[in-house]
């Protein structure tokens, strides 16, 4: 494999700067799979970037890792809290960045994987990321508005007042549009406005398992998204509901309103499918254009 080669150079090469491997690309593009092989060969650890995995019982949506799949690899900073629960990137960043340290102090290259953009790069470069306290009143008077005109009214609001940090976020994903304009509304500033990005961090090697071109990379979305409606998806959704209300839970995850606006009767399951699988596709465009940052790093 084409990446063997590279993996095996990275590893070799004497640096001043500590290592580390991050393995991103579009979500169901087998990173997965990748970050485990990588781990076997080099004897390491793994810390998840997913801002989904994070939480307990998203387990079919997310994709989530399971145990026979992490074979005997350490994982991190997967299933550490309950769906309701707020988590910031800066949390992530405090906590990711010990075991980062952790890792290596035991003489191992530690590996990133999964997709969230965000907290990928809070470890890799240096950000000062804004410690702007959470409005409760703003974020329940938002998100009021997201569940009755859809993600796309909140996510306008963020392009008028913030666009140049709206580009970098999907209409979707809810939870970071409210934050960034909660510091928008509060400071005044631009959350780009925090940001200091400096030089890489560490002796970095970006890696991707996946080089199809991006049709093929939506037939994969596509099949992926299908087979997780038939592992009961939706039995998952509905026994969540009974736990978390639904304006604390689904409307800060991406891509769970259309199943919940299916199980109340609001579209059938064919529509509910395939507006899925186009959210997904979507969402993947998105990706690759964040992601390209890397490949000019790799060049």
């Amino acid at each position: 494999m084409e990446y063997i080669k590279k993996l095996n150079d990275f590893s070799n090469n004497k640096w001043e700067k500590q290592k580390i491997i991050v393995i991103y690309w579009p979500t169901w593009s087998g990173k997965t799979a990748m970050s485990i092989d990588i781990a076997k060969k080099i004897d390491t650890e793994i810390i998840s970037t997913d801002s989904r995995q994070i939480f307990k019982s998203l387990d079919i949506w997310t994709g989530k890792i399971t145990k026979k799949e992490m074979s005997w690899i350490k994982h991190h900073m997967v299933d550490i809290i309950s769906a309701d629960m707020e988590y910031s990137v800066w949390e992530f960043k405090e906590k990711s960045e010990i075991l980062i340290e952790n890792i290596i102090s035991e003489w191992k290259i530690p590996i990133l994987c999964w997709w969230t953009w965000l907290y990928i790069n809070s470890l890799i470069y240096d950000f000062n990321i804004p410690k702007v306290p959470a409005d409760e009143e703003l974020r329940n008077k938002l998100e009021k508005q997201a569940a009755e005109h859809w993600n796309q009214c909140i996510y306008d609001q963020l392009v008028e007042l913030d666009p140049v940090y709206a580009a970098e976020l999907h209409p979707n994903n809810l939870r970071y549009v409210i934050r960034a304009l909660e510091v928008k509304l509060l400071t005044w500033k631009s959350k780009t406005e925090f940001r200091e990005e400096k030089k890489l961090k560490y002796d970095t090697l970006f890696l991707t398992p996946y080089s199809g071109d991006r049709e093929e990379l939506y037939e994969r979305i596509n099949n992926r998204v299908q087979i997780m409606f038939n592992e009961w998806l939706i039995e998952e959704i509905e026994e969540l509901l009974k736990v978390y209300k639904k304006s604390d839970f689904w409307m800060k995850t991406i891509w769970y309103k259309e199943v919940v606006e299916y199980l109340e009767w609001n579209m059938t399951l064919r529509e509910c499918v395939e507006l899925v699988q186009k959210h997904n596709r979507n969402y993947a465009k998105k990706q690759l254009t964040w992601f390209r940052k890397y490949e000019e790093i790799n060049i």
